[in-house]
């Protein structure tokens, strides 16, 4: 398994160990001996699944207090998939970082606390899995919007479908500094 530190401090993209032949392939999705010798010392508390088609896009979702860790990836299909820096003070707030996830590639992205998250599906399907640091607390969620100008995010879908939560999500600039995370 290879760990990568992404531009984003604390956001890391994980190469897992794929073991394939003629029959398909072996992988361990989770091992906390070895994520935590690679440096991904989390305790997970809630696993989701996320069933969607081509052309939706989900978040950027955050929630605080409570913030939850990520771990993300793709078990059929292909997503890109984004976080963005909403840590109060933090040298990167507000910027950006996504990378494609699909069942072809096998990778990881390791979303930390204090970061919005979202995805966008680019194959005809996608099933898409979270493993999460705390559980989901909906009073808690916030929502920024896809398309807002001051974070720029290069999707590669021009007009995706959206759930009503997502097409009412707020400016980054809007949102009080209580309801950001900390750094």
């Amino acid at each position: 398994m290879i760990v990568e530190n992404t531009p984003l401090p604390g956001l890391l993209l994980v190469k897992p160990d794929v073991f394939g032949d003629e029959r398909g392939f072996f992988q361990e999705s989770w091992n906390l001996r070895r994520y935590t010798e690679a440096g991904l010392d989390r305790h997970f508390v809630q696993d989701n699944l996320s069933f969607s088609r081509k052309g939706i896009l989900r978040g950027l979702h955050f929630q605080n207090p409570h913030s939850q860790g990520k771990l993300v990836y793709a078990l059929r299909g292909e997503v890109f998939d984004v976080a963005v820096d909403v840590r109060a003070d933090s040298p990167s707030f507000g910027e950006w970082y996504g990378v494609t996830l699909s069942e072809e590639n096998h990778l990881q992205l390791f979303v930390p606390e204090g970061f919005a998250h979202g995805f966008c599906v680019t194959s005809e399907t996608a099933l898409f899995a979270y493993k999460c640091t705390d559980f989901y607390r909906p009073e808690l969620e916030c929502s920024i919007r896809w398309d807002d100008p001051d974070i720029g995010i290069d999707w590669p879908i021009k007009n995706p479908e959206l759930s009503k939560k997502d097409q009412n999500g707020q400016w980054l600039r809007d949102l009080s500094r209580d309801a950001l995370a900390v750094w």
